[in-house]
């Protein structure tokens, strides 16, 4: 080992402090709560502490840590501005949601196992944080992939477990094809160090172009799987409403990031300034942005809506990274947009899914015609909620409304080179449509908070408001209201003084990213800046009143107007894949059954001809001589019954006839047993030379 230890203590000392956690649960509930909360503002502290310490005039200091033969590869961590920013906000995220689970999960089974993942879940995200290489990366990435699938399934109800499938599903498969990949850059690259990859692939790219791009897109798969990246987006909106509130806000404003992570890698490392890598990932990010605003547009569930507002959200910070290859060197608003959106989605999701949560632990439901009316006369739930949907409905004065103006005027600069017919990829039309598309986007976005913030804080309950203006008067404790509410502050402070504390916060991480520097301060509320974010919101006022108070509204049996789910039942994209996914298995069952025939016909055929045994009653004898002996003494013992306690109802089997062909049936199913073994080693050597095969041809 070498270098700065502390780094492994990040990533350890939560997994240590996970299993010290469980076994104190199984003694006292409320010392397991106690040590839980100290072990995250530990790890908060510690954070704080390597930011305090690595700060200085010229910047912040880096340091690293190596553990040489870990697993082989050996382990690699590193600390820049960039991954002690979020190392801080992963830190600062777990003592909020901590505290807040103390109450929220009062009522749950299965605390102590909570507990546990929760803990091992903040260890693996930090070590993805500060993974220095893929091999690292890939190894916490797996493993906060395992235990966060636990939080999923908490509830162990049908709906929960249907999600967990569906998330391990994703993260399993999603994991293997992003293994494929880094096998594929290890060796066309040699080296799958995060510092060494972008002169290693660029030495090869006149030669390996088209290697490195499958092995960026294999590698991709994964990490936009779990970032929630559309088509891979399915276990995002099943997931967020069964999981615990608490567990909802890491997944969306955590988990999603460690995905971003790895595509931020791919795009600021390996494929940095490149235009056609940078296209890709703007057109993922402009359809996932569009797909998740539609989806929470439609929905009627408070967390879903929530859940398909993650979705939209990291179609705008894909949308940031593919403008960073698009303007390649020029990259400097791309880079500080995309940066600074993770950071407000961060903020904006822990306080919005943990307000949500606040409804369920009173209500235990989440339809909004269910809950309607519940904030009322509740001012400081109106408040964290307020600003939570003020900030990522891109409101002037808050924090969204900066990194989405930072978005929109990149891709107001690519639009003008290409109406100048200087940019490489899309036409200015295009270009055009596609600042359309983002300003809609934020206009759905307002559209669909809006709906949130209505039916909860404005509109009345027909049948229960009286109830939950009074029996719900003491609706949380003070632990959870310090926990929403600190958060929920920031938001406006965020906004208030953009060039104060956004630009310092962009100042911190934006070197990892390697794009270049602005000329001068962004000029947020220049009347320029302030038309596209109050288009926006104009476009959110025709869609909130134009289509959710009439297409997505009725009347009710009462007359009173409820909410209504319009999306067409159709178009699942869960199901459609589950479907094809069954039929290409099927297909596959009836390729492999047919060849499975084949070869057993082969092998009869070979054993009637060319390999007969001639000496097969012998064998057979040898083989039986146990079954018979011992049928001959059951026999002998039947007789005897037969004889004297037996002789109304002798015993009429033929033990020894029996005996030999249990034992006849049981060696042939050993010897098929083989053979199947021997058959899949086989085939797994098959593919393994076509591997090689294939690696020796693209050498």
């Amino acid at each position: 080992m070498s270098g700065n230890g502390f780094l492994l203590f990040l990533a350890v000392w939560p997994m240590a402090a996970a299993l010290v956690s469980y076994l104190i649960g199984r003694v006292s509930k409320k010392g397991r709560d106690l040590f839980a909360d100290g072990a995250v503002v530990l790890e908060f502290a510690a954070v704080l502490w390597l930011l305090a310490s690595g700060l200085s005039a010229s910047g912040f200091a880096a340091s690293e840590f190596r553990w040489e033969g870990f697993c082989g590869l050996g382990l690699h961590l590193e600390l820049d501005g960039f991954r002690v920013l979020y190392g801080l906000i992963a830190a600062f995220m777990w003592v909020m949601t901590t505290v807040f689970s103390r109450e929220y999960l009062a009522s749950y089974r299965n605390r102590n196992r909570y507990y546990l993942f929760l803990l091992l879940t903040l260890g693996a995200v930090m070590g993805v944080f500060l993974s220095a290489d893929f091999f690292t990366a890939f190894l916490f990435f797996e493993v906060m992939s395992f235990t966060s699938f636990v939080w999923v399934a908490h509830e162990e109800k049908e709906e929960a477990m249907g999600a967990a499938v569906t998330y391990l599903g994703v993260a399993v498969i999603g994991g293997m094809v992003t293994l494929m990949g880094l096998f594929l850059f290890c060796h066309a690259a040699g080296t799958l160090e995060f510092s060494e990859l972008l002169p290693a692939c660029r030495a090869l790219w006149g030669e390996k172009r088209g290697t490195l791009y499958l092995a960026g897109g294999l590698t991709a798969f994964g990490f936009a799987a779990k970032a929630g990246v559309f088509p891979l987006h399915i276990w995002l909106p099943k997931a967020h409403p069964v999981a615990p509130a608490p567990a909802s806000a890491l997944l969306s404003g955590i988990l999603t990031k460690a995905g971003i992570f790895g595509l931020l890698i791919l795009g600021c490392q390996v494929f940095r300034c490149d235009p056609y890598w940078g296209m890709a990932v703007f057109v993922f990010g402009l359809v996932t942005m569009f797909g998740g605003a539609l989806l929470a547009v439609f929905s009627v569930d408070l967390k879903r809506t929530l859940a398909c507002s993650s979705m939209s959200q990291i179609g705008f910070i894909l949308v940031g990274l593919g403008m960073q290859g698009l303007l390649g060197e020029e990259n400097a608003l791309a880079v500080r947009g995309t940066l600074l959106h993770m950071v407000n989605h961060s903020a904006i999701k822990l306080v919005l899914f943990m307000a949500a949560g606040v409804v369920y632990m009173n209500l235990h439901k989440l339809d909004l015609n269910e809950i309607r009316g519940f904030g009322r006369k509740k001012p400081l739930l109106l408040f964290c909620f307020l600003m939570g949907a003020l900030g990522i409905g891109g409101v002037p004065l808050w924090n969204g409304y900066v990194s989405k103006t930072l978005l929109h005027e990149a891709i107001a600069e690519y639009g003008a080179l290409a109406a100048e017919g200087l940019s490489v990829c899309g036409t200015a039309a295009f270009w055009k449509g596609a600042e359309w598309v983002f300003l809609i986007c934020g206009g759905m976005t307002a559209a669909y908070m809006t709906k949130l913030f209505v039916a909860l804080f404005v509109e009345r309950h027909p049948k229960r408001q009286e109830e939950f203006e009074t029996k719900y008067r003491e609706y949380w404790n003070l632990e959870s209201k310090f926990a929403v509410a600190v958060p929920a502050l920031l938001l406006p402070v965020m906004g208030i003084f953009p060039g104060l504390v956004m630009d310092s916060v962009a100042e911190l991480g934006e070197g990892f990213f390697g794009g270049g520097s602005l000329a001068g301060p962004v000029r947020y509320f220049s009347p320029k800046n302030l038309s596209g974010g109050l288009i926006s919101l104009g476009i959110g006022a025709v869609i909130y009143f134009g289509v959710v108070r009439t297409v997505l509204m009725r009347k009710g049996e009462d007359g009173v107007r409820v909410y209504v789910d319009r999306w067409p039942a159709w178009l699942d994209l869960e199901r459609m894949m589950r479907a094809a996914g069954r039929g290409i298995l099927a297909v596959t069952a009836v390729l492999c059954r047919a060849l499975d025939r084949t070869v057993d016909g082969t092998v009869v055929f070979a054993r009637k001809t060319t390999h007969r045994q001639l000496k097969e009653d012998k064998i057979q004898v040898s083989r039986n001589r146990l079954a018979y002996w011992i049928g001959c003494f059951l026999e002998w013992g039947s007789e005897v019954l037969n004889k004297t306690v037996r002789k109304k109802r002798p015993v009429e089997r033929d033990h020894v006839r029996r005996l030999m062909e249990f034992e006849e049936k049981t060696v042939r199913t050993n010897r098929i047993i083989d053979e199947s073994l021997s058959f899949a080693l086989l085939l797994v050597c098959i593919g393994l030379i076509v591997v090689l095969l294939y690696l020796l041809w693209i050498r």
